[in-house]
């Protein structure tokens, strides 16, 4: 068993999760006992309490408290990567990469698939991806997430260094990522831009209803803890009568169910979106309700259509489109919207 140790973070830590640079820097030390170490708050930073998801900074002391030296763990066997990820997952994951070059893998990720681990989520993206080394020694990393129940573009970089510049990408907001949800009703207008800010609260009863965004008017954003602004831009690319309308978003900001909240805000929440929409309530031309009956799949329908990110090793701007799953697929043959009709870009002009 080991002391306290203060360890100062040097350039390769940075803008790593905590929780990743532990698991590499202490590998016989499992996830469950670094979360339970933050929550304890024995692992600190600078002093300071800290959660699995950190992001690390260079230069900042990290406070490790004692632990179990390797040598326990000597007899224990090591996991292969076949014992990691099953066949049939190594199969799903890989079936899903829709581009593939030596720094960068994108996956069309598919509904219901986390994109990382948590409370009950022992299936998910991050634990299939050592399926994804196609060769290579490190295990590729995820540097931006989708809701469980969101499909679509997904990158992963292959080494950490890739992962550090493209992380930086999206913090910067040098990436563009378009959106394709059908929504109840038509908004109006049928251009615009959502800038209500966002903020977590704690609701009641099971089945992921434990936590919500709520909105708040941007005045309030700064008198409100925990408050954080956030933007959307959307634009209506076709509709069915007043019934439901076929949008495409872009998150400014990335903010959690950003998208999701508020299109619910304006009064046309996604189709599908129990949690935000109403998992009961059909939309009959009004603009609420979440569900349109009949035939179209109560999944949610809400898809990232495509990612353009400038190459961490070319500088050239790589755009990486995503098709639609199949249920969005059957909804769009059942409305009748053809994805040849609308430009790839309809906010284009408007920049």
């Amino acid at each position: 068993m080991s002391g306290v140790q203060n360890v100062t973070l040097d350039a390769d830590a940075a803008d790593q999760r905590l929780d990743r640079w532990f698991r590499r820097t202490f590998p016989h030390i499992s996830q469950g006992r670094i979360e339970k170490m933050c929550r304890k708050g024995e692992i600190r930073l600078d002093g300071t309490r800290v959660k699995p998801s950190t992001r690390l900074g260079s230069g900042q002391v990290m406070r490790i408290p004692p632990l179990p030296d390797a040598s326990e763990f000597k007899d224990q066997p090591k996991p292969t990567q076949h014992s990691r990820v099953s066949e049939a997952d190594t199969k799903l994951i890989q079936s899903c990469v829709i581009y593939r070059d030596d720094h960068i893998i994108a996956l069309n990720k598919p509904p219901g698939l986390p994109t990382q681990g948590g409370s009950k989520q022992l299936r998910h993206v991050d634990g299939m991806a050592d399926a994804l080394r196609f060769g290579f020694e490190e295990k590729p990393r995820l540097v931006h997430r989708l809701d469980k129940d969101t499909s679509g573009v997904l990158i992963l970089a292959r080494t950490r260094a890739i992962a550090s510049a493209l992380t930086s990408a999206f913090r910067s907001r040098e990436t563009r990522k378009i959106y394709w949800a059908a929504v109840g009703g038509v908004p109006h207008p049928k251009v615009g831009t959502v800038r209500y800010g966002v903020v977590k609260s704690p609701g009641h009863g099971i089945n992921g209803e434990a936590e919500k965004m709520h909105c708040i008017h941007p005045r309030d954003v700064d008198s409100t803890p925990g408050a954080k602004r956030a933007t959307t831009d959307y634009a209506v690319l076709s509709n069915l009568g007043q019934r439901t309308a076929w949008t495409a978003l872009i998150p400014i900001t990335g903010r959690t169910h950003q998208l999701r909240v508020h299109m619910a805000e304006l009064g046309h929440p996604i189709i599908g979106d129990g949690k935000y929409g109403g998992s009961g309530q059909e939309n009959m031309g009004d603009g609420w309700g979440a569900q349109l009956g009949g035939e179209i799949s109560r999944k949610l329908h809400l898809h990232a259509r495509s990612i353009s990110i400038p190459h961490p090793i070319t500088g050239r701007m790589l755009k990486i489109t995503a098709p639609m799953p199949e249920h969005m697929e059957r909804t769009w043959e059942t409305v009748g919207w053809h994805e040849t009709d609308v430009p790839e870009d309809p906010f284009e002009d408007m920049m």
